[in-house]
């Protein structure tokens, strides 16, 4: 069991089933509550956290004092952390609804809210890339907050987490800043990438199981189910980073979208390589439509219980839910928690811990 930081408590705002929860915990940080809009995430959230209360609550409208009455958090705490990873459809890459687009845009202001009234002496954020790059982000203004807050160490930039133990290309940007620790900055990459051959596999405890396979066990090695003409295009797929493009010339297993478009979409009915991080686990990694995410060498997409792990999820957490889909969205949108874990071993470590 890991020992508890001294005096170090932590926040989660948009915490899901509890990634960056999960992280912090394992550095001793100990994690008073998690915040999130999502009721689907309380079950995982707080069966695998125990101690740290799931607030269903929609940040926009929670109190500003909830927590100084709820968990007697008072405001000028050094040793308090927030945590503000929030929903980022509206800077992402990936196609989503413009009504979601639009209503993830400025939850980062309301999370710098609570930092303002609360002046923790930490502050950690982690999106996607585009918050940065995108001319209409927030990002500008809540930088200018923090530095107005004398919030004067720290550091901010684009990370690919592949570097930091977690074996999948995962480029996110990462902020953590204090108003005290002279010494806080962001972990420093390892010199090898993580890779798929690590984490999953026979030898990583997951046994060989067909497509459609239904785990009934808390371990939910359970993998989505494909049609006949989907296991022939497998079938055809050569192992160990194997394409569509095996298979683009056969009438019968060519797709008619993707005729005369071999360089669009190419990731899709992939097979992931065992020497290579695996793409971005997403949350819809179950499905081999949806980008590369076919086994290496097993005939269907990765199981959830694979998802996870590649995720850095311990293989005992467990998803409180019999939806492959809803266990996929949990995981797909946690922030890793050995990402996580390193962020807080920082803090634990500059803090004497």
């Amino acid at each position: 069991m890991v020992k508890k930081a001294k005096n170090l408590v932590a926040i989660d705002f948009f915490c899901g089933g509890g990634g960056m929860t999960c992280g912090l915990r394992q550095a001793g940080i100990n994690v008073l509550a998690g915040v999130d809009l999502d009721a689907s995430c309380r079950d995982t959230y707080e069966y695998n956290n125990g101690g740290s209360s799931f607030i269903h609550a929609n940040i926009k409208t929670l109190p500003l004092d909830f927590f100084e009455k709820k968990f007697n958090v008072k405001p000028n705490d050094d040793n308090l952390i927030f945590v503000g990873c929030s929903p980022c459809q509206y800077y992402s890459i990936i196609n989503t609804s413009k009504q979601k687009s639009v209503a993830s845009k400025d939850l980062l202001m309301d999370f710098k809210r609570f930092v303002q009234y609360y002046n923790p002496g930490y502050v950690l954020v982690e999106n996607v890339p585009g918050i940065i790059t995108n001319k209409n982000s927030v990002l500008p203004e809540f930088l200018n907050f923090l530095h107005n807050n004398n919030y004067k160490y720290g550091e901010y930039k684009v990370i690919d987490m592949s570097y930091y133990g977690v074996p999948q290309s995962r480029k996110r940007f990462s902020l953590m800043f204090s108003r005290h620790d002279s010494l806080c900055m962001l972990p420093k990459p390892d010199k090898k990438r993580a890779v798929l051959s690590g984490c999953i596999g026979i030898k990583n405890g997951f046994p060989h199981i067909p497509a459609g396979f239904h785990d009934p066990s808390e371990f939910n090695h359970t993998v989505a189910k494909l049609s006949p003409i989907c296991l022939k295009r497998l079938d055809k797929t050569p192992h160990n980073g194997g394409s569509r493009q095996s298979w683009k010339d056969d009438e019968e297993l060519q797709l008619k979208c993707f005729i005369g478009k071999d360089k669009s979409f190419r990731d899709t009915f992939g097979r992931m390589w065992w020497n290579r991080p695996a793409p971005t686990i997403t949350t819809k990694f179950y499905s081999i439509s949806n980008g590369r995410f076919a086994h290496p060498e097993e005939n269907r997409a990765i199981s959830i219980r694979e998802g996870a792990t590649i995720q850095t999820f311990p293989k005992n957490y467990v998803f409180k839910t019999k939806s492959i889909i809803t266990a996929a969205r949990i995981i797909g949108n946690a922030v890793p928690p050995e990402y996580a874990r390193r962020l807080g071993t920082l803090i634990v470590k500059n803090q004497g811990g």
